[in-house]
This record gives structure tokens, C-alpha cells and sequence, in this order.
């Protein structure tokens, strides 16, 4: 089996695959406070509690935007599953091209999911990503990663908007029943919930105008919230929250063979 890690700056996405079957998903908070002792013991009682013993996994790739945890889930996997992960990253030997100015500083991500969307859609993409941040990968049928957007994402905004405002309490975004809120918690929901998707919207219309091939691309939504955001954002043709551990699993087949 393969175990598949993705560390986010808020949150870390793992993945247990049986072939191409993703068997075990988990969601654990990003801390660097955590050593590599503590995350060997934590992977073990994941993987344990699905009934699946540790020498069952026998490969693991790793990609991650918050280098100073990385060398700790390293080192964890070492020493629980005796098994080096492939740290997937910008440098990484892939089919796949970063046409941008700055190659090297694309996030480890975002060159996952360009990998993952070129062979699992094969046709231009949009990849939205919800996560600490909210990104925009538009990515080519033939695997080129070619730029996009990154902006806040839904909690970071919200967090701002509690912290720098005195009278605004910090409120759980749950669904706003509607537009126009009659108290300041439903104020709040709304201001976040409806003016995220529409930014979403609005900035997947921008992409589309630039797009500089002409076939319209495929809008696939991912990351944490993605779920969440079905319902509000139009601009969606599919969601898909394990985007990114599927194209480690990709990563992982291929890399392992360099």
C-alpha cells in the first residue's frame, strides 16, 4: 500500500491507496511543534485503527509547502513503516512542464495537482484549490503548468476579519440561510460564505477570457473546503477533494522508477 502526505500550512491531507483505490483518507492540523516521534506514533495509530498493519505500506510519497516540517514526516515514516518517502517538489522528474517565470518557487501542490489533473482529466484545467490559501492552477492538456492566481483563503480571511474588528465576534461559517443577514453572526456568514464563491466565480471568468488555447477548460475543485463550496460556486465542473493525493500516487509510480 501507498501512503500519500500532503502538508498544507494549516492543514496535512493523508492517504492510504491499495493500488488506485484511495482505502483511508485523514485530516490532521499542520503544527511544527510536533517531532518526528510524535507524528511516527500518530501515523501508526491512523494506519492501525483502519485494521491495516504497518508493513502492509510499503511506499510513501510526501509533498509539502512548509519546509520545516518536512524533514520530521521524513523521518516519521522511516521509522514507522521502514520506508523513505519521494518528496515530490518543484525539481521533481515529471511529465509535466513549469512554464512560468520562476519554476523553482511553484509550490510542491501545485505541481502535484498539475500532474494529477493532465492524466486524470487529459484536457485543459482550472484547478481551484481551497485551502489556507485559495489557488488557481490552469494547467494544459499536454501537463503545462503556465500560472494562475493565489489569494486568500476562506478561514485566513475570516480570521482576519475577527481580529482587526473590535465588535465582530468570531463566528462558525456554517451555511448562511441568506443573502441579507438579520444578526451579526448571519451578517458575518454571509459577507464570507457568498463573497468567497462569488470571487471564485468571478476570478474563474477572468482565467476563462485569458485563456490562451481555444478549448474551454475544466474546472476541477479541491483541498479542504472544496466540499463545502459545491453548492455556492457556479463556476464548478467537478469536485474533487483528493486531487492532490491522487496525483502523489501518480508522482510516487513514477519517480519510483526514475
Amino acid at each position: 500500500m501507498l501512503l500519500a502526505i500532503d502538508v498544507g500550512n494549516t492543514e496535512t491531507t493523508a492517504g492510504l491507496f491499495d493500488g488506485e483505490l484511495l482505502r483511508a483518507h485523514w485530516r490532521l492540523t499542520t503544527t511544527s511543534a510536533r517531532t518526528a516521534d510524535e507524528m511516527r506514533v500518530l501515523l501508526l495509530q491512523l494506519v492501525n485503527a483502519e485494521g491495516i498493519a504497518a508493513d502492509s505500506v510499503t511506499g510513501v510519497a510526501l509533498c509539502s509547502v512548509v519546509p520545516p516540517i518536512t524533514q520530521s514526516v521524513v523521518d516519521a515514516c522511516d521509522f514507522a513503516f521502514g520506508v523513505t518517502p519521494v518528496v515530490v517538489d518543484a525539481h521533481s522528474r515529471l511529465p509535466i512542464t513549469l512554464d512560468v517565470d520562476e519554476p523553482s518557487t511553484v509550490g510542491a501542490d501545485r505541481v502535484v495537482n498539475t500532474l494529477a489533473a493532465s492524466h486524470i482529466y487529459q484536457r485543459d484545467c482550472i484547478i481551484v484549490d481551497l485551502g489556507t490559501a485559495t489557488t488557481y492552477d490552469c494547467v494544459s492538456a499536454k501537463g503545462s503548468f503556465f500560472g494562475g492566481i493565489i489569494q486568500p483563503g476562506v478561514q485566513t480571511s475570516a480570521s482576519m476579519l475577527f481580529t482587526k474588528t473590535a465588535m465582530l465576534p468570531s463566528t462558525v461559517l456554517s451555511t448562511p440561510a441568506r443573502a441579507i443577514g438579520t444578526n451579526t453572526a448571519d451578517c458575518i456568514r454571509a459577507g464570507v460564505v457568498f463573497g468567497t464563491a462569488d470571487s471564485i466565480d468571478g476570478l474563474i471568468r477572468r482565467i476563462k477570457a485569458e485563456w490562451p488555447h481555444p478549448d474551454v477548460p475544466y474546472v476541477v475543485a479541491t483541498g479542504g473546503l472544496a466540499e463545502s463550496f459545491r453548492a455556492f460556486c457556479a463556476g464548478f465542473n467537478a469536485v474533487d477533494p483528493a486531487l492532490t493525493l491522487k496525483g502523489l500516487r501518480l508522482a510516487h509510480g513514477i519517480l519510483s522508477n526514475v
